[in-house]
């Protein structure tokens, strides 16, 4: 069985813990440079907020006193997750992280029927150790505990806790479930379902699995066998990931190719870092450039450009050389960018690296690995103390906009919570 763990609306949550005057209130949290709403407190959902909602179309509520407003604090979220994901581990044979806030729970061995109980206490001890409410939907397969974790979250008789263990229990959860909410389908996939009458879970099973296949290919005849309760995602022992993206916005539009270069060069570096940190290194790293695509006043832009290593690396270095090096393909000076970001790919076990048969500068390669985890040794709190000569200082100010930002809690001492 598959226990499907979810955070409930987990940024708003995490501005919760620490701030108890949000319970009970609208609240949004905004994206990088308060740009836009990406989470919503179940009340400010109930006003009609959408997700990515400009943050000026909502300001007035704010200036109104009725709605609260953060900006996005990554920091203390990627914190409160870790947390989070170590008491589930504590719990379950085996554990796999989907994303920030969720998490499969592979239950073998474990007692089905004691399945529900322990989920229900896991929800309380979750909560009283991080401060952070979560839903979990018991299925036999990913597919269908993600169906039940909807349950879950949108039912409060359930109590945070829905299992889905026979056909009878399928069938009625795939009959209530849009076609548009099953994993693996969403919001893209839905409308050319939904023309053919397809607008239900239990509607997509009840089609011959060729139907399935002639429109959504093998991907989709998985999904269809998941519903039916198959397993056909299998779980993944490896969770190393296949690329790493750094990327971000910037505040105001950057033309300067050494200010440029400063950025990119940060994002490169934070991609080796999160090599290293999983003991794996990329053959090939990639730079991404973007113009502000809503000032259609200005020419538009959108270049990339990747730049293949001979061998694998993780020094920071090596990555940030050759992102500089792509940078350099697609830069432009008479363009105005707000965008850019770095991604490796073609990654590898770092163990598992094959030199060259021409590589001549093994032992400087090496040299550079050392420096740069003596740079992670030192950089441990983030700030960014040891850095390239084409890194941004760590006291530099990055430009972006942090007007509602809530303190770090957790991961400063200087930003403690605060008892009187």
């Amino acid at each position: 069985m598959f226990a499907l763990v979810d955070c409930n609306n987990f940024f708003v949550s995490c501005e919760r813990a620490f701030q108890p005057e949000l319970e009970g209130r609208p609240v949004v949290v905004l994206s990088n440079n308060d740009g836009c709403v990406v989470a919503r407190s179940n009340e400010s959902k109930a006003m009609g907020i959408k997700m990515g909602t400009p943050f000026f179309q909502v300001k007035p509520l704010v200036e109104q006193g009725k709605l609260a407003v953060r900006s996005s604090n990554y920091t203390l979220y990627g914190d409160l997750s870790a947390r989070v994901m170590s008491v589930l581990a504590a719990f379950a044979p085996r554990l796999e992280r989907y994303s920030i806030d969720e998490a499969f729970m592979i239950m073998d061995g474990v007692d089905e029927a004691a399945l529900p109980g322990l989920c229900s206490e896991l929800i309380v001890k979750v909560r009283r150790w991080t401060g952070i409410p979560v839903s979990i939907g018991i299925a036999p397969t990913k597919t269908l505990a993600k169906v039940a974790n909807h349950f879950a979250k949108r039912y409060k008789g359930y109590r945070g806790v829905c299992l889905i263990d026979n056909a009878e229990k399928i069938r009625k959860a795939l009959a209530l479930t849009p076609i548009g909410e099953v994993w693996g389908i969403g919001w893209r996939g839905a409308p050319k379902l939904a023309s053919e009458g397809v607008d239900t879970a239990l509607r997509f099973v009840e089609k011959p699995e060729a139907w399935v296949r002639s429109r959504m290919g093998v991907v989709g005849v998985r999904t269809w066998a998941e519903l039916q309760g198959q397993v056909t995602i299998e779980s993944d022992r490896d969770e190393k990931r296949k690329s790493i993206c750094t990327s971000r916005s910037f505040a105001d539009m950057i033309s300067d190719f050494d200010e440029l270069a400063f950025r990119v060069s940060d994002f490169a570096g934070k991609c080796a870092e999160k090599l290293r940190k999983e003991g794996t290194a990329a053959s090939s790293v990639g730079v991404f450039l973007h113009t502000n695509r809503f000032r259609e006043d200005l020419a538009q832009y959108y270049p990339n450009a990747s730049v293949r290593l001979d061998v694998p690396a993780s020094s920071t270095p090596e990555i940030v050389g050759a992102a500089l090096k792509a940078m350099r393909l697609i830069y432009r000076p008479e363009y105005a960018y707000k965008r850019a970001g770095v991604i490796v790919t073609d990654i590898v076990e770092a163990d598992a690296i094959q030199p060259s048969l021409f590589d001549f500068d093994w032992s400087e390669r090496g040299r550079e690995d050392e420096i740069s985890k003596v740079m992670d040794r030192v950089n441990v709190a983030g700030k960014n103390v040891l850095r390239l000569a084409t890194q941004r200082p760590g006291h530099y100010s990055d430009g972006i906009r942090h007007d509602f930002g809530s303190r770090l809690f957790t991961t400063d001492w200087t930003q403690l919570l605060e008892i009187r």
